[in-house]
């Protein structure tokens, strides 16, 4: 009878094995992101430890876990993450290896973090910004004495992955490159004052000013000013582009001006993409690649509202269009 006492050690030495194939599970060390000097923190999220800590407190409400189960990432590293991605523009695997976690991590953190920040961008992003009116036109008329100007409108592409769907064909742009085409107002202090990112790289300029809200109100006479814009939109009352042939002094004056003073919205792509990195290529479907952009546009409007350090900006012409 001594079958039970055997099969009872068969047993035992099969949980052995079982257990000697069994993955254990590894919860790493994951150290505090703030908890380096200011230049560390720079380079690699873009934002002082102030700011990091204000944007903890912004967006901790709707990114927080609600228990610590399996580890969960706190709100500081959270933010971190995110800000590594959006400022590295590197793979996410890249930026999982640097912050010691998985690619699988580091979407669903990135995912969250854009869609919180998305879902404030009526509050840091509103046109015709955040100052009074004339405060906006004083600002603007300092850089080169051109009256009644509330913005400079122009429209930027940004790189995507090929996407799938029979629609695919509309996001390839006169460079034969899959991009979205993103309209941006800017104020003298390059901060963005409307965003308009859902077009696809085959539409125009103009036809993307005049399907906005911004045509429809200053149509309307809601908005005393103008915007000054590039040749290729429609020269109308409320918005003004260069003369395609000055002859005399007085319209050759008056080209210099608006090109001095519209070179504001050229500045404030560079800045945008030199702080954000991942703007130059974006390897998501279109829908995620406007959310993103959407919170790059927020980040951006609190660091130059919070007067963080800017990045070395980029020509917008060396980038891709």
């Amino acid at each position: 009878m001594a079958w039970p006492f055997v099969k009872d050690v068969l047993d035992e030495e099969a949980l052995i094995i079982r257990r000697a194939f069994q993955r254990e599970r590894l919860f790493r060390d994951r150290s505090d992101p703030l908890a380096y000097d200011e230049d560390h923190l720079f380079e690699r999220y873009r934002f002082s430890r102030d700011a990091l800590k204000y944007l903890c407190r912004l967006l901790g409400p709707k990114i927080q876990h609600r228990t610590a189960r399996s580890h969960a990432l706190t709100v500081p590293q959270m933010v971190c993450v995110t800000l590594r991605f959006l400022a590295s523009g590197s793979f996410l695997y890249s930026v999982g290896d640097a912050e010691n976690l998985n690619k699988a991590t580091i979407c669903r953190t990135v995912r969250r973090v854009c869609l919180a920040l998305k879902s404030v961008i009526n509050i840091f992003v509103t046109f015709p910004g955040h100052r009074r009116l004339p405060y906006i036109k004083e600002d603007f008329y300092k850089i080169a004495a051109f009256p009644n100007v509330i913005g400079a409108v122009d429209c930027t592409h940004i790189g995507i992955q090929r996407p799938s769907g029979e629609h695919e064909g509309d996001y390839i742009n006169r460079k034969s490159f899959h991009r979205i085409n993103v309209q941006i107002i800017c104020d003298a202090n390059c901060l963005i004052s409307n965003l308009e990112a859902k077009w696809p790289g085959s539409v125009h300029d103009s036809r993307i000013f005049r399907a906005s809200p911004i045509h429809r109100t200053l149509s309307q006479g809601v908005l005393s000013g103008l915007l000054l814009g590039d040749k290729g939109y429609a020269c109308e009352s409320f918005l003004l582009t260069p003369l395609a042939d000055p002859q005399t002094p007085q319209q050759q004056a008056y080209n210099h001006s608006h090109s001095r003073t519209r070179a504001r919205i050229e500045m404030t792509f560079g800045l945008l993409k030199s702080r954000f990195q991942c703007l130059h290529h974006l390897r998501v479907s279109p829908p995620r690649a406007c959310d993103i952009i959407a919170a790059c546009a927020v980040l951006h409007n609190i660091a130059g509202l919070r007067r963080e350090r800017a990045p070395t900006p980029v020509a917008d012409d060396c980038l891709y269009l």
